[in-house]
């Protein structure tokens, strides 16, 4: 199960871990762009620097004015509406194919969600929040696609969720340009429990256009079979969708296991079910058995290994690489270092 996995192509704010272009001259901090740089073709950007901001730089803020938001500087009274709407339009027109994009949360241009929108340029309380003016546009143009900021990237279920999907499209992607009908077949193959996860009417759907792939012309095929993928990747996996991958792939093995191993799978899957195991517990589990049994039905499948294994990051508390929290409990005064009662 040794898998090569395609590199990523991703737009990023480049204040995040790339350079110090912040209003103020920083440099966002980010373990996830940070880990991803050995494994993904980035494109870095910073729309403000782009329309000639500079840094550091007064702030700007969307101000909405008579019913029309504009991107205003307050401190100089700027309106560089024009100019960043000019200039998403020119970077994103001259993008290469790209699998998803990871922007600054809560930027007035980049922040995809959760942004301050203001009635005045003056010291006012926010009326309404919204996505930033640079990011309103990649949203439109590529709502399809993987989109998240650094901010929400920090909780695991949505960093899984989004490495899946980059490295699931940059995977299609390589083998879209072939349109070899084929190379189709076996890449819906592979991702058949991975999409079965994600929506399993859209894989039956999926299926069923492979299945018929020598009676359509390919760029029909790969094209519909494209906007399908996306679709299925945009939903995150339900709990109850895992539980029955993981029991369909349970399904191989149970003649082939103890009768003691079969009850602990089975009841790391029911912990799972119940909240008190994560998924990889009965994923990795099962992967091990595909690997001891060479189950040729299940060596390719995406679902064990959606990405390379060096970015499953955990909490660093669970990691046991944390802060040493027996060494800074210090003894009570009335203990001494062995825990033995003074005498006063």
């Amino acid at each position: 199960m040794v898998r090569q996995y395609p590199r990523p192509r991703v737009v990023v704010s480049r204040c995040i871990e790339f350079d110090p272009c912040r209003y103020d001259g920083s440099k966002i901090p980010s373990p996830t762009v940070d880990h991803l740089k050995s494994f993904v073709d980035f494109i870095p950007v910073c729309p403000e620097v782009e329309i000639g901001l500079g840094i550091p730089r007064a702030t700007v803020r969307i101000v909405r004015i008579e019913g029309v938001d504009h991107l205003i500087q307050p401190a100089t009274g700027r309106d560089v509406t024009n100019n960043m709407t000019s200039f998403a339009t020119r970077f994103l027109d001259s993008l290469p194919p790209v699998d998803g994009f990871i922007l600054k949360g809560g930027s007035p241009t980049s922040g995809t969600s959760n942004v301050k929108v203001y009635p005045s340029a003056e010291k006012s309380m926010a009326i309404e929040r919204s996505a930033g003016f640079f990011a309103r546009e990649v949203l439109k143009r590529f709502s399809y696609l993987p989109i998240e900021d650094e901010l929400r990237l920090i909780n695991t279920r949505i960093r899984d969720h989004f490495l899946t999907g980059i490295f699931t499209l940059a995977a299609f992607r390589e083998m879209e340009i072939t349109r070899d009908r084929e190379a189709l077949a076996r890449f819906h193959a592979a991702n058949k429990f991975l999409l079965m996860a994600c929506h399993q009417q859209l894989m039956r759907e999926m299926g069923q256009w492979v299945a018929n792939r020598a009676k359509t012309d390919p760029e029909t095929l790969f094209i519909h079979y494209r906007e399908m993928l996306c679709a299925a990747l945009s939903h995150v996996p339900r709990y109850t969708n895992n539980i029955n991958v993981l029991q369909h792939a349970f399904g191989q093995f149970s003649n082939r296991v103890t009768t003691e191993e079969k009850e602990y799978c089975l009841r790391l899957i029911d912990r799972y079910k119940n909240g008190h195991a994560t998924l990889a517990e009965p994923r990795d589990l099962l992967r091990s058995w595909v690997i001891r049994f060479q189950e040729p039905s299940l060596m390719d499948q995406t679902f064990f290994a959606p990405y390379p294994f060096e970015l499953a990051d955990l909490p660093a508390d669970i990691t046991e690489r944390g802060r040493d929290v027996w060494k800074s409990r210090k003894p009570s005064s009335t203990q001494d270092e062995s825990g033995n009662a003074r005498k006063k």
